[in-house]
Formats: C-alpha cells, structure tokens, sequence
C-alpha cells in the first residue's frame, strides 16, 4: 500500500474473466482511499470489460456507498422495503431474516429472476451497479450477463433497419407482475410512471452502438400489442444467447460492478429455504438514452 493506506498502482492486476465480458481486479481493498490515478484505471477497465469482479472484499454499508459514489449520485429505489434502514441507498437482497439469523423461506424479490437492466423504467437509467456478496448460496443464486453491443452487432442487417428507430416502453409494475413479485403500492406506482427509451441505443463514453431491451418493456411504441411482444421476444431470445452471456460464480466478498447501458443480467434460482443468500446492491443514476 501507498502512503496513508492508499492504495498502489503498482499492486493493481486487471485479469480477463471470459471472451464475452469482464475482468477481475486484484490487489485492492475497496475499504481504503482509492485515489484518482487509480481509480482512472478502474473507470478504463470498466468500460473495456463492461463488468468488473473484486473480489474478497470487507466492506462497512458506509464503505459501499462511498466507493460506489465515485462512479455518480447514487439512486434511493421507489420500493422503500427493501432499502436499508440507515443507508437508503443500499437495496437489501436478503432471505435471511434479521432478528433471528434464519431464513425466512422466501426469495426476496422474483423481479431479479428475469433478464433486465436496472432502472431502464426511469427516464434517467442506471449507468452502473454495484453489488456486493455478503452471503452466498453453495448452490444456484448466481448471475448471468449479457453483452448488448455483441448481440447488437450480431443482427442481421435487415434486424437492425426494422428496429432503428423504435422505441421500448419500460413500467417497472408491469414487469414484477408478470416475474411473480410482489405487487407495488398505489404511491410506488405513481412515482415510477411508464417511460420510452430507444431499443437501440448510442453509449455516451465509448459511442457504440447497443441493444436496450429489459423485461421491463411493456410494449414496442407503434406496433400493435402481438406484433411489439414478438419483435421483443426475438431480440430477447437473441441477446441471451449464450454466445453474448457470461455467467458469474459468487463467492463471498465479491464486489461486482457492471454497466447497466451495455448489459443485462438476471439472477439464477436458489432454494432459500436452505441456502442463504445476503446481498447489497447500489445503484448509480445515469443519462437519458439516446
């Protein structure tokens, strides 16, 4: 480590973690000052890797929230029970309950079951994730993420002339209730009204073009209902193709962020009667798509 418990550039070690996506960053501890130079090298890896894996990591929620608004102001999610009691900004992900250590049986939240990118429901999306495994199943509860610019580029041509230019309508209550989740309130509704982002979208750093599609789309603005829910079938069962999907092992301690612009993901199954799954999750605002 560097002066004042900093940490070095020199200890930093990028590792690839497959062909589709991802890298794996060693020698750094997320609880100590990062300064600029490194956290440049982070930023760079980010958008290369699309996602980026620390792993055995010891954080305090204080130590989350600040590592995780060197990225951006971060988001207070609408549905308020599942936000930490002292750190809203934290989304609580857990089957274990907190009074007496046991599980409680039930998954949390189905929601997370399904293909989506986070906050694409809010006209200003999520530019990133960070979620950190406190405890993790032996079996199942893993996450799956998918490459949008890979499966962008791999369209036919005539695939990407008829989508150019449509747009997706994104309703967060929509999607929990067809995902089985429990159904939002009358004020959670009201404060996360239906929006429109382009299905195909320009990333504001690297300028590529991407694939913005979640299930949390409702509809395809000016298609009809059957013809909107086929197109949008077909680029789903295309973008999670194994060919553009990287599959994530979590251990505990791992810190993974990825980029919410350039990704979706979903989580695996798990028995949550016997397993127990803890995990807290931040999330970073970002621009409106376009």
């Amino acid at each position: 480590m560097a002066a004042h418990g900093m940490v070095s550039e020199r200890t930093l070690d990028i590792v690839p973690l497959s062909a589709v996506m991802g890298a794996e960053i060693r020698g750094i501890d997320l609880s100590r000052p990062i300064d600029d130079a490194i956290f440049t090298r982070i930023l760079d890896a980010f958008h290369r890797h699309l996602l980026l894996c620390f792993p055995g990591q010891h954080l305090t929620e204080v130590q989350h929230v600040a590592f995780s608004r060197r990225f951006g102001d971060l988001q207070i999610h609408v549905l308020e029970q599942y936000r930490h009691p002292v750190h809203p900004e934290i989304y609580v992900l857990s089957n274990v309950d907190p009074k007496t250590g046991k599980t409680t049986g039930r998954h949390p939240d189905r929601g997370t079951l399904v293909w989506h990118s986070d906050l694409s429901f809010q006209r200003r999306p999520a530019l990133a994730t960070l979620l950190y495994g406190i405890d993790v199943p032996r079996t199942g509860g893993d996450t799956l993420f998918a490459n949008m610019y890979a499966a962008y580029e791999a369209l036919p041509e005539a695939t990407k002339r008829r989508i150019a230019g449509l747009r997706g309508a994104h309703d967060l209550d929509y999607s929990r209730q067809r995902a089985g989740a429990p159904p939002m309130t009358e004020q959670q509704r009201r404060e996360t009204p239906t929006v429109d982002h382009p299905i195909v979208r320009t990333h504001p750093e690297t300028g590529r073009k991407l694939l913005y599609i979640s299930h949390h789309i409702c509809r395809i603005e000016g298609l009809p209902i059957d013809a909107g829910a086929a197109l949008l079938d077909e680029l789903m069962a295309h973008a999670t193709d194994k060919r553009f999907v990287y599959h994530h092992r979590w251990r505990r301690g791992d810190v993974v962020i990825w980029d919410n612009r350039c990704t979706m993901h979903c989580a695996t199954p798990y028995d949550a009667t016997e397993e127990r799954r803890v995990m807290h999750r931040t999330v970073v605002k970002g621009d409106v798509p376009v």
